[in-house]
């Protein structure tokens, strides 16, 4: 295993739960499938605030931040059966990202964690 990058993002949760006030920017940094389980949770802002940091951190691991045809909603962070967080790649982050890796096989390994008053996330990219 070959590793290609890796990102750490922390995230203030007060922050992220100020901002969950706007409609914008929920529908801006996250998908349907994203909304419904953080809206599903008694600690939504926290669960939003991992999430947000996860995409974060993936922006840093692959080297572009938050530009170049990368979209936040466009970075799916779910949990596997096991529990297991995991990113998915849609749209044309997913062609951008393929582009970057210049279509190799890849792997996105993720670990997130908070302790109020912060969420963190960190992204390991592996070719």
């Amino acid at each position: 295993m070959k590793i290609y990058g890796i990102g750490t993002d922390i995230a203030n949760i007060n922050r992220i739960k100020k901002s969950l006030k706007n409609k914008n920017f929920i529908n801006r940094l996250f998908d349907k499938n994203e909304i419904k389980k953080c809206n599903n949770q008694v600690n939504k802002a926290n669960c939003y605030a991992k999430r947000f940091a996860a995409k974060e951190a993936f922006s840093k691991a692959i080297g572009t931040g938050i530009s170049k045809g990368i979209n936040l909603n466009e970075i799916i962070v779910h949990n596997i059966k096991s529990g297991k967080p995991n990113i998915k790649l849609l749209g044309n982050t997913k062609k951008v990202v393929k582009k970057i890796l210049n279509n190799k096989k890849f792997n996105i390994f993720l670990s997130l964690s908070d302790d109020k008053p912060f969420a963190v996330a960190t992204v390991v990219i592996s070719l």
